[in-house]
This record gives structure tokens, C-alpha cells and sequence, in this order.
């Protein structure tokens, strides 16, 4: 039995057929993570990353290449703006020093394993952790996270806690929410607000800062003032 040939006219026509190109834009819109398991292309994504310059923020989570968010302008505004008061309150009044950012550990050799780059690092001069040149090992005395939608400040909470991190301030790059962790003994754990100059604040036991959140819901803002009786105060 002879089979019918299909004629031009009855063959699919073009627009019919799968748009490659449309469902790669549908996988890419769809995906929240990627995993790359060839070592090649491993090597070539970070390879690729370091050429460019773009390398800056990633960090290694247990082995993990981790690519955090892109740092906008306003996210790299409000970090500039709280490293220079603490650069103001610490280091030049001699109290130790602070950092726009670096690479803190849990080991001197084979950091690169497993580090994470808090925004801005406080070490004040009897702080335990060591200043490796590449990095921190262990945990500075206070770090400040500022946090923007889609990043993985939650997850740094309990390595920051493994590291003995003294004090941990949280600050969300969008709502200026404040939220402040204190080391226990066995992890951070979040702190309450307490009186302090007529208000409720967020007040520190490490630098002689206290924070809350002031403003409005369409122009929000983070208020800081000294506690240590010198003249300071700050809205960021």
C-alpha cells in the first residue's frame, strides 16, 4: 500500500514549528537559579567574571560560586554614607578600623573555599580576628549588611554567627528597616529596641552608634546617633 506524500500545502507551515529562540527566552525569564556542574564552564564563567571586573561582590559558600544581585547606585550610596560615619566615630578617633567591604573567613588557608563580603566591616584595635591581607579569619567585632530584594542576607545570618561576629547591623537598601543581631555565646540573635535619648532605638554595645528607622513610607530613612555623650547625629 502505497503511503500518500504530503504535499507543501499540508506540511506544517513555519510558524507552526517551535520558536527556538522564543522558548530560550521563556527558559531564562523562568529560571531563579542556574548550576553549572561542567568544570570547564565553571572555569570559564568565573574566568570570565574576574576579566571583566565584575568579580567584586562574589563569594565562595562552602565551595559554591555565589553571584550576588548587582549593586546599584543606591545600594553603593547608603554603604558609602555608613562607612563614612564609622570611619568618623572609629578609625579617626582611634578606636580601630573600618572597611568599605572585605572578605571575612572561617580559616587562613583555603579561604576561597568558603568567605563572604559584608558591605562594611568594623575591627576595632583588640578585635580577635586576624588580618589575613586577603581577608579576615574569623569574625570582625561589626558588620553591616545592606540588604536588597533577591540577595542572600538571611543565609550570611548563621556563618556571620559561626565567625563569633560581635554585631551584625541589617539595613534594607529600599525601606531603610533596621534590624540588629548580637552574639549570644552560640549565634546571633536579633535585638530588641530600647530607650534612648526619648526615642526607641536600636542601640549598639560594640560602636557607640544607635539606629532606627524615621522617615516616611515614600521617603524613608535611617537615623544614627552617637551614645558615648560626643556630639553626632546622622539621617542616611
Amino acid at each position: 500500500m502505497e503511503m500518500p506524500i504530503q504535499s507543501a500545502a499540508s506540511a506544517p507551515a513555519v510558524h507552526e514549528l517551535p520558536d527556538l529562540r522564543e522558548q530560550q527566552t521563556r527558559f531564562r525569564k523562568a529560571a531563579r537559579e542556574v548550576r553549572i556542574l561542567d568544570p570547564l564552564l565553571i572555569d570559564a564563567f568565573i574566568r570570565d567574571r574576574q576579566q571583566r571586573g565584575i568579580d567584586g561582590p562574589d563569594e565562595t559558600w562552602e565551595g559554591v560560586y555565589t553571584v550576588p544581585p548587582i549593586a546599584g547606585n543606591p545600594h553603593q550610596s547608603l554603604v558609602g554614607f555608613l562607612t563614612g560615619i564609622l570611619f568618623n566615630v572609629i578609625t579617626l578617633e582611634g578606636r580601630g578600623e573600618v572597611q568599605p567591604g572585605a572578605n571575612v573567613s572561617d580559616r587562613r588557608d583555603g579561604w576561597e573555599q568558603s568567605f563572604r563580603g559584608p558591605d562594611v566591616v568594623v575591627a576595632l584595635t583588640d578585635c580577635p580576628a586576624v588580618n589575613c591581607g586577603s581577608h579576615w579569619m574569623g569574625g570582625p567585632d561589626f558588620l553591616i549588611e545592606v540588604q536588597t530584594p533577591g540577595d542572600e542576607t538571611e543565609e550570611k545570618i548563621p556563618f556571620y554567627g559561626k565567625l563569633k561576629v560581635r554585631e551584625l547591623l541589617i539595613v534594607h537598601r529600599d525601606t531603610r528597616a533596621v534590624r540588629l543581631y548580637r552574639h549570644n555565646g552560640r549565634k546571633l540573635v536579633q535585638v530588641k529596641l530600647s530607650s534612648h535619648v526619648g526615642g526607641k532605638w536600636l542601640v549598639s554595645n560594640v560602636v557607640p552608634l544607635a539606629f532606627r528607622r524615621t522617615g516616611s513610607e515614600d521617603a524613608p530613612a535611617v537615623e544614627i546617633c552617637r551614645t558615648d555623650g560626643q556630639a553626632g547625629n546622622w539621617t542616611v
